[in-house]
């Protein structure tokens, strides 16, 4: 339970929202969000499948099964996931 909430806060504040912000993205509440960050409560299946669309990232990754962050790059053309590419390798470069 704990990696869940700490992986929905992460992700969250990775994009710089605040909880009532990914609240109405998902239609829930700022009580249900805050529950799932503090490990209070899990999502349900529907709300799991409703953050791994909004946060672009498997629902696996959500449940701490899989350690790899992915980008959804659909719609993209192959030049602009070129660049996402060189970033990713430079971020992980700097660390």
């Amino acid at each position: 339970v704990q990696v869940i909430a700490e992986r929905i806060k992460a992700l969250r504040q990775a994009r710089g929202w605040t909880q009532s912000e990914l609240a109405r993205r998902m239609g829930v509440t700022r009580n249900g969000i805050n529950s799932w960050e503090q490990g209070l409560s899990m999502p349900s299946l529907s709300s799991l499948v409703e953050l791994s669309k909004t946060f672009s990232v498997t629902t696996d990754y959500i449940l701490g099964l899989e350690h790899l962050q992915t980008i959804n790059v659909s719609g993209l053309s192959e030049r602009d996931v070129a660049i996402l590419a060189e970033i990713s390798d430079r971020l992980r470069m700097s660390r």
